[in-house]
């Protein structure tokens, strides 16, 4: 088992959407980024590429490469995963903080959860979203931008093979 530990943070602009987590979330400002800007998925790329001591989201996926501009997160936490995978790694569990003054995002944490589970297939109930505020201090305080937290409990996985070969029929 190996753990990771993920942290991303972006500034919310007039004229872009807000994702969080993968889905599209109504508000009147976005995260400002070279991808899409998802804080939540990009702490999650980067807990996992440090679990299996792969570097960051800023080596695979740099924000000078236009092949990653404007990007949907959802993208680079797939290939994150296979990044892992070819590693001999898989994603145990996942748990997150997002920190944002608003939105309030608690009525899409089961959204998050079932599209992060989809891409990493994983159980649902093997990932946990809660978010906070900034009571009011700092740059998200005062709504000017949202940052998360991620842990990544990855394990390596144990291939066995056979001695010999399966009888054909």
């Amino acid at each position: 088992m190996r753990v990771g530990f993920g942290y991303d943070v972006h500034r919310l602009v007039e004229g872009r959407k807000l994702v969080l987590g993968g889905v599209e979330f109504p508000h009147s400002r976005g995260l400002l980024g070279h991808s899409d800007g998802d804080v939540v998925l990009h702490a999650i790329c980067d807990a996992i590429l440090g679990a299996a001591s792969s570097g960051d989201i800023g080596i695979h996926f740099p924000n000078n490469d236009s092949r990653f501009k404007d990007i949907s997160s959802l993208a680079l936490l797939e290939e994150t995963h296979e990044i892992i995978k070819g590693k001999g790694f898989m994603v145990k569990n996942i748990d997150v903080t997002i920190v944002a003054e608003k939105p309030r995002v608690a009525e899409i944490i089961p959204l998050m959860k079932e599209k992060i589970a989809k891409v990493l297939k994983i159980n649902r109930e093997d990932i946990n979203i809660k978010a906070t505020t900034n009571e009011g201090l700092g740059f998200i305080g005062k709504e000017e931008g949202i940052a998360a937290f991620a842990v990544v409990l990855a394990k390596r996985i144990i291939r066995t093979f056979r001695k010999s070969k399966p009888k054909e029929e």
